[in-house]
C-alpha cells in the first residue's frame, strides 16, 4: 500500500504545482489586459521595474567584483556594475525621459531591422521571400509611425509592448498548467488502473487468483 500511496502523493504535488502555474498565468493575463487599457501607467511601471532591475543588477555585480578583486576582471566588473547602478538611478529619477529614450531606440531598431529584411528578401529571394518581405515592411512601417509621433509615442509604446509580453506569457503559463494537470491526471489514472488489475489477479489473500490446473491421474 505504501508503494502505491507514494506515487499518488507525488502526482498530487505535481498537480498542485501546475495549478499554481496556471494561477500565475491568469494573474499575468489580467495584468496584461489592464496594461493595454492603461498604457501610460504600464509604461511608467515598466520603467520603474527596469530601473530597479538595473540598480539591483549593478549592486550584485559590484559584490561579485569585490569578491573577485584578485582576478584580472576586477576593474571591468566594477566599471560595468557602476554603469548599471548609474543607469538604474537615472531611470528611477526620470522615468519619462528614460521611456522617451527607449522608444527612440526601439523605433530605430524597427527601422534598421525592416530595411535589412526588405533588402535581404529582395536580394536573396529565398523560399521565405514573401514572409520576409512582409516582416520587413511591417517593421519599417512601425518604426516610421513611432518616430512620426515621438516623443508623445513614448507614453504608450513601451507600455503596450510590456503589456503584450505579460499577456502572451500568461497565456503560455495557463496552457502549460492546464496541459500539465491533464497529463498528470492521465498518468495517475493509468497507474491506479494497473495497481487495481494486479490486486485483482493476486486475490483477496495475496495469492494467485487464477484457478489451479487439475491434476491428471496417472
Amino acid at each position: 500500500m505504501a508503494k502505491s500511496t507514494k506515487p499518488q502523493g507525488e502526482a498530487a504535488k505535481l498537480s498542485r504545482g501546475f495549478s499554481w502555474l496556471a494561477v500565475l498565468g491568469v494573474v499575468l493575463v489580467v495584468a496584461g489586459l489592464i496594461g493595454l487599457v492603461y498604457t501610460g501607467l504600464a509604461t511608467l511601471t515598466s520603467m520603474v521595474l527596469f530601473g530597479w532591475l538595473l540598480l539591483i543588477g549593478g549592486l550584485v555585480g559590484l559584490l561579485h567584483a569585490v569578491q573577485a578583486r584578485h582576478t584580472n576582471f576586477f576593474w571591468l566588473g566594477v566599471v560595468v556594475a557602476a554603469l548599471n547602478i548609474a543607469a538604474g538611478v537615472v531611470v528611477l529619477r526620470t522615468p519619462e525621459a528614460a521611456a522617451e529614450a527607449l522608444t527612440m531606440f526601439a523605433a530605430l531598431l524597427f527601422l534598421t531591422g525592416g530595411v535589412f529584411r526588405l533588402v535581404g528578401s529582395l536580394v536573396v529571394r529565398g523560399p521565405q521571400f514573401g514572409w520576409t518581405l512582409v516582416q520587413g515592411a511591417f517593421g519599417l512601417l512601425l518604426g516610421v509611425l513611432v518616430l512620426a509621433t515621438w516623443p508623445s509615442s513614448s507614453q504608450y509604446v513601451i507600455g503596450t509592448f510590456f503589456s503584450l509580453s505579460l499577456l502572451f506569457d500568461g497565456l503560455g503559463l495557463i496552457a502549460t498548467g492546464y496541459g500539465g494537470r491533464r497529463i498528470v491526471g492521465m498518468v495517475s489514472d493509468r497507474l491506479a488502473g494497473e495497481e487495481t488489475a494486479r490486486a485483482q489477479e493476486k486475490g483477496p489473500h495475496g495469492g494467485d487468483h487464477r484457478a489451479a490446473e487439475p491434476v491428471q491421474p496417472e
